[in-house]
């Protein structure tokens, strides 16, 4: 009869037992001076071997003949203990003999003496499943036992045990095991199995065991299937999307391309993986970019290791940190929401639409990734209006400047409002060399569009007037808008203030934007700013703002600022 893995290869002695040998040394000791506990707590994750110690552990102290602290297997006792046969060795599953009846019949039976072996013993797996009354009963027969009782308690959840449990306890916590010292347990599994096992495909099962023997005994089981288990059918049977799926569809959204992304996760959904377990991979792979940037000199230990640290470091260094924290806290979000959708792969793809571009998404993250790109391409060189998408008009090398002309800043005291114009060439006060109003627009405007006008005299700052006036009302009314409108009235490409006339129009995207605008509250908010500003009730008229085509602005507001010379 066919016996799976992680039971047919459990460890039966002490020396068997892998990366945990900060425990069983010293059990060995205790068993080998006699210096015995007589309760013991086991803690640790899945499958790192608590349960194994525990049964290990009572075959020691009731061995005939232990070998230097591990039991012979080969004596009475031993092999009672192994088949079953001696009663003496008690196991209970808490999760099933939770109550207080469950723990007094448990205190009725282990006053009576041992009837085949030298210790009783009780070993009390997922103890933490018991209930208060429970622990409460088993409190007093854990403290004060008789000799010939011994309990081995184990859990998984350390914060559900009672601190009165606790300190009657000696204590011993079980690591996950290492990644490469799991792999190489595996090939040794692998080869005693007579299974083609690759050193790829061990590590990538140790890397999906997370640290536990059993687990990682159960894929290789799993994998046995084919003659030669190579790292594509460790995926192809576990479902998963694979590194080199995850790495293409990251870069397209590093790329911003939508459609690239979503023909990646639509290749990942055909082949049959779970939109919940490919969120989840490239959940890891963002917290181990994050690790990478946020902290490369430890990232060699904290890191996952399902990936190349080469190509961790290539797209760490290519995403900010304001970046992957917004991935992450996205993903974390659709993570949390996908058990609870009807649609899981709808969900998976807006969360990829959302990943590809940020500006879906009003949050203070979202909107930290994205200045957190502008700063990073300004430092690297490039112009702000390349930065923020903006055409610039072409230049030839006899109009281009030696010095780059730098816009002042504005006063602190002045709202600052970024103006969206036509790409404008700007020349110092000195350049000599007369230019038309044509180089203030990135492509030759039609009469219809503009009409070039001298320059106004000082004594007619209307234009100057208007500007600063628009401003002003813009700058007043932020402040009393709801939050959802602050941010969006400071991005030009989505909206914009100006005077007409007596009317105030705001222009503004059409959808969500323009909708919430045209609500009375907030119409009425504009009007009585505007009337504020300008001594008279002005009318607040809407417009559609087409993003794709930025219209022309008057070119009388560029008087407003001190580098800009206009030559007649």
């Amino acid at each position: 009869m066919y016996q799976a893995l992680y039971r047919k290869w459990r460890p039966k002695v002490f020396d068997d037992v892998i990366g945990q040998e900060h425990i069983t040394e010293t059990l060995k000791t205790q068993v080998r001076t006699g210096h015995l506990s007589h309760a013991y707590i086991f803690i640790g994750t899945r499958g790192t071997g608590k349960t194994t110690c525990a049964r290990i552990l009572a075959k020691a102290v009731n061995c005939e003949h232990p070998v230097n602290g591990n039991p012979c297997n080969n004596c009475r006792s031993c092999r009672g203990i192994d088949d079953g046969s001696i009663l003496d060795i008690v196991e209970l599953d808490a999760a099933s003999n939770t109550g207080v009846d469950n723990v007094r019949d448990l205190r009725e039976e282990a006053v009576f003496s041992p009837a085949a072996a030298k210790k009783r013993v009780y070993i009390i797996d997922e103890v933490h499943m018991l209930s208060l009354a429970a622990f409460n009963a088993l409190l007093k027969i854990i403290e004060e036992p008789p000799p010939h009782l011994m309990f081995i308690l184990a859990t998984t959840e350390l914060q559900k045990v009672p601190a009165t449990i606790l300190s009657r306890c000696q204590r011993h916590s079980f690591r996950r095991i290492p990644t490469d010292r799991l792999a190489a347990y595996l090939r040794e599994i692998a080869a005693r199995e007579n299974l083609q096992l690759d050193e790829d495909a061990a590590l990538q099962i140790g890397r999906l065991a997370e640290g536990g023997v059993r687990d990682a005994l159960s894929i290789l089981d799993q994998c046995s299937a084919h003659p030669h288990i190579m790292t594509e059918t460790v995926y192809e049977t576990m479902g998963l999307a694979g590194n080199r799926n995850l790495t293409e569809l990251l870069r397209a959204v590093l790329t911003h391309n939508i459609s690239e992304a979503l023909m990646r996760f639509q290749k990942i959904w055909l082949d049959g993986k779970e939109p919940a377990s490919f969120l989840g991979e490239l959940n890891g792979l963002i917290r181990d970019l994050l690790i990478v940037k946020a902290a490369p000199a430890g990232a060699a230990e904290l890191i996952s290791g399902n990936y190349e640290r080469s190509v961790l470091d290539s797209f760490a260094s290519e995403m900010t940190k304001e970046e992957l924290l917004y991935c992450a806290d996205t993903l974390q979000d659709a993570l949390i929401r996908i058990r609870q959708v009807r649609n899981p792969r709808t969900l998976a793809e807006i969360c990829i639409v959302s990943l590809c571009d940020s500006r879906t998404s009003d949050s203070t993250l979202a909107l930290r990734a994205r200045v957190s790109r502008l700063e990073e391409q300004v430092k690297n060189g490039i112009s702000a209006a390349s930065a923020a998408g903006r055409p610039q008009a072409p230049v030839s090398q006899a109009d281009t400047p030696e010095e780059p002309v730098v816009f002042a800043e504005e006063s602190p005291e002045e709202p600052v409002r970024t103006p969206v114009y036509a790409s404008v060439q700007v020349v110092p006060p000195s350049a000599a060399e007369p230019k038309t109003a044509a180089a203030f627009t990135a492509e030759e405007p039609t009469p219809a569009e503009i009409t070039e006008e001298p320059a106004p005299s000082a004594a007619e700052p209307v234009a100057d007037d208007t500007a600063a006036q628009e401003r002003t009302i813009l700058s007043q009314v932020r402040n009393k808008l709801p939050m959802e409108l602050r941010f969006a009235v400071e991005d030009p490409d989505r909206f914009r203030v100006s005077l007409q006339n007596r009317d105030l129009v705001l222009e503004a995207v059409p959808g969500f934007l323009l909708d919430r605008l045209k609500k009375p509250e907030v119409r009425n908010t504009f009007a009585a700013e505007a009337e504020k500003v300008l001594g008279f009730p002005a009318a607040v008229r809407f417009t559609e703002l087409n993003r794709d085509q930025k219209g022309l602005r008057d070119l009388n507001e560029l008087k407003q600022f001190k580098e800009v010379t206009f030559i007649s």
